[in-house]
């Protein structure tokens, strides 16, 4: 949702309908991604602590332990460490719309013993994790439904800016042992991208200089393939060490860089680009079976229901050319939310959610984002 479209929608709630003292504003004092903690073990309960603003209060809690280990857990503590330890954000109920819910999003992880929900047995069908001299990332390929993504959803982008600066999801933090040493630290710039029976995942090094440019959070639209550049083949399962990439949004056309800008989801669908993504190379891969390293996951368990969502949403035409976590999208597909490929109509860095609130704060809130 763009901030044009959030503030018109938000000074159409009908007053009427709510109390004036119920919302103070939009932005937190204090962004998520300035909020730094040494350890897990230095995290409060819940990372955003913030009350009163438009898109309410954090849906989880961080500290995390084997009290809060099951498939109902509400941690929104993630890792990210090598090719057999690492999470991504997951709805926290069945049939979830990812860009609907993607402030609410929990953790997932590949194996026990971080206090989060594990992703169960027979989910991963794919996956190829590379190192880099600047960050870690990893592409899989999976069954969507059995992490609560509704069959059909071609997902969203979350990563810990957003339009109002508290983070998709909210209070989500990342911790990792990828960049040196045996204590996990915290990993300020990420981003994930997850639907289409996908997902990509990259964390970026926070010593090194360019962090927030690897890890770009401003190409919600463009999926995977333009934001994480990659060769992953559904079926392998591979880690390897790799060069960095061209920072997201950058490319050469005839010898000169150029910078792409996103379109404003009020243009419609991106059916076009004027480039290609350029993978980059890697090497000393080494290929696993997943059955040898993803040990202790419990088993699946198929929603109720796992039809394609029917949230109202955009609808785009043509052919779709890749994955739904890939890149270009110029397929036939009605949905909700961000979609991972390019083609999406609502944008996740800049979605914020409409709870009931305040007549006073949706006049704020709209003056705010206009």
């Amino acid at each position: 949702m763009s901030r044009s479209r959030l503030a018109a929608a938000l000074v159409a709630v009908s007053a009427s309908t709510l109390v004036a003292s119920q919302v103070t504003g939009t932005f937190p004092p204090v962004p998520l991604a300035s909020k730094t903690f040494a350890s897990p073990a230095d995290l409060p309960y819940k990372v955003d602590t913030d009350v009163g603003l438009v898109r309410g209060v954090q849906a989880g809690y961080n500290i995390c332990n084997s009290t809060t280990e099951n498939q109902e857990s509400l941690c929104q503590t993630a890792y990210f460490n090598n090719f057999d330890d690492w999470c991504i954000w997951g709805p926290k109920d069945p049939n979830g719309v990812v860009g609907n819910i993607e402030g609410e999003m929990i953790a997932w992880c590949s194996k026990p013993g971080h206090g989060t929900r594990v992703i169960p047995q027979g989910a991963l069908t794919g996956l190829q994790w590379i190192q880099t001299p600047d960050y870690v990332q990893a592409v899989g390929f999976l069954d969507q439904t059995l992490v609560n993504i509704a069959e059909g959803d071609w997902g969203g982008e979350m990563d810990p800016h957003g339009a109002d600066l508290r983070g998709n999801p909210m209070g989500g933090v990342l911790f990792s042992t990828a960049f040196g040493g045996s204590a996990p630290v915290q990993v300020v710039e990420w981003h994930n991208f997850i639907g289409g029976n996908k997902f990509c995942f990259k964390a970026c090094d926070q010593s090194k200089p360019n962090a927030a440019h690897f890890c770009e959070h401003i190409f919600d639209r463009i999926g995977c393939d333009y934001n994480i550049p990659n060769n992953a083949v559904d079926g392998v399962f591979e880690h390897c060490k790799g060069d960095n990439q061209d920072f997201p949004g950058i490319y050469t056309e005839n010898g000169e860089v150029k910078t792409y800008t996103q379109p404003a989801e009020s243009l419609g669908a991106i059916s076009t680009m004027p480039y290609q993504p350029k993978v980059p190379p890697h090497s000393e891969c080494v290929t696993f079976s997943s059955a040898a390293v993803f040990t202790g996951l419990p088993s699946a368990s198929k929603p109720l229901s796992t039809a394609a969502p029917t949230s109202s949403g955009a609808t785009t035409s043509g052919t779709r050319t890749s994955g739904g976590a890939g890149a270009a999208n110029t397929g036939t597909a009605t949905r909700s939310g961000t979609a991972a490929g390019a083609g999406s109509t609502d944008s996740g860095a800049e979605r914020v959610a409409i709870p009931l609130i305040g007549a006073m704060g949706v006049i704020f809130a709209a003056v705010f984002l206009s």
